[in-house]
């Protein structure tokens, strides 16, 4: 069987950041678990729902820790290899930090896959962490019914300078690095409506390393109060966790969100997965939508699989911020305000 026979979103019923467990439903789980007593140097649990976890070593450096893997989300194994190391990667960027280690999470049908297949996986995967500036350096697999691929990641921050979710501040810009639409551009190729040629825009930004680090001057460094990246619970779900994380309310000018091309279209043709109906009872109860169309929210609940950094930025750095990294990512934009506490945590207009 030849590698290029194979459609990898064929082989699976879930693909990307869109088949993780629904946000409602996982905090009921993980309510019921009791979790071992925090160690004085842990900076940053799971509690808040943030990127990754952050553990003081030294006073200069702190350890960030994490680990994503899914299902194919494309058809090409390289492609995949690489967007699922990317979405990896994204974490430790969002928590500030420089990835240093990853490990494979690997899970492959040895009887119905060609070897083939995983080689070029691990190949796309290398090739990100390498552009990362990261070690590959081992990992674990196992034998099952379909394929899925992440990484284990470690890295390293100043403590004195991590990004978390539960720091933004009234007054602050927000930005949004990529564009949104992930979910029903993958959805769409997945029912062969779309290739992978017509979703390149989006398969593109998916393999993009969110390392805005090495673009950023000091003073915009210093100017991220807070921040967090948005995947599987699409804009609206990671929005509303980092008002919540910070006890605040988001102000979000829809008008103002960069969205892929031909995105409206493909979800007015109904290619949505079970993710953007669960994404929605999330956010019911703490999202103002004010007048937007359904559409409009549809796109807001969007699953996105190595999506962009949401970034909460003294507002007089904002602009400046966007000028230093915007010849990377193209459609970096300032998208709203942080405000005071209110009913709702998220307020579109």
């Amino acid at each position: 069987m030849q590698t290029d026979s194979i459609a990898l979103t064929q082989t699976v019923q879930k693909g990307g950041c869109a088949a993780k467990v629904a946000a409602s439903e996982l905090r009921k789980i993980l309510q019921k678990v009791t979790f071992p007593k925090s160690h004085a140097a842990l900076m940053v649990d799971g509690g808040l729902f943030d990127d990754a976890a952050i553990y003081k070593v030294t006073d200069e450096i702190a350890m960030v820790q994490t680990l994503d893997f899914f299902t194919p989300i494309v058809d090409t194994p390289k492609l995949f290899g690489r967007i699922a190391a990317a979405n990896a990667l994204s974490d430790v960027y969002a928590m500030g930090g420089l990835p240093k280690t990853a490990m494979g999470i690997l899970a492959f049908p040895v009887a119905t896959m060609p070897d083939s297949v995983i080689v070029e996986v691990m190949q796309g995967a290398s090739d990100v962490i390498a552009e990362a500036g990261a070690n590959f350096v081992g990992g674990h697999s196992i034998d099952d019914d379909t394929l899925k691929f992440g990484l284990s990641v470690t890295g390293f921050v100043n403590p004195q300078k991590v990004w978390s979710n539960d720091k933004a501040k009234p007054g602050d810009a927000l930005i949004l690095t990529k564009a949104l639409g992930t979910g029903t551009m993958t959805a769409a190729l997945k029912r062969r409506e779309a290739t992978e040629g017509d979703i390149s825009e989006a398969t593109a930004s998916m393999g993009t390393l969110n390392n805005i680090l090495d673009y950023l001057s000091e003073n915009s460094k210093n100017a991220i109060n807070a921040a967090t990246d948005i995947t599987g619970f699409a804009f609206s779900g990671h929005s509303m966790q980092l008002a919540k994380a910070s006890e605040v309310s988001l102000k979000v000018n829809f008008d103002r969100l960069p969205i892929f091309n031909n995105v409206m279209a493909f979800l007015e043709k109904g290619f949505l997965t079970k993710a953007h109906r669960t994404n929605a009872q999330y956010t019911e109860n703490d999202v103002n939508f004010g007048a937007l169309s359904s559409l409009q929210k549809t796109v807001l609940h969007d699953p996105q699989t190595s999506g962009g950094l949401l970034l909460s930025v003294h507002p007089d750095q904002a602009e400046a911020l966007i000028g230093e990294i915007k010849s990377k990512f193209v459609h970096a934009s300032i998208i709203g305000e942080v405000a005071a506490p209110s009913a709702a945590r998220v307020s579109f207009v």
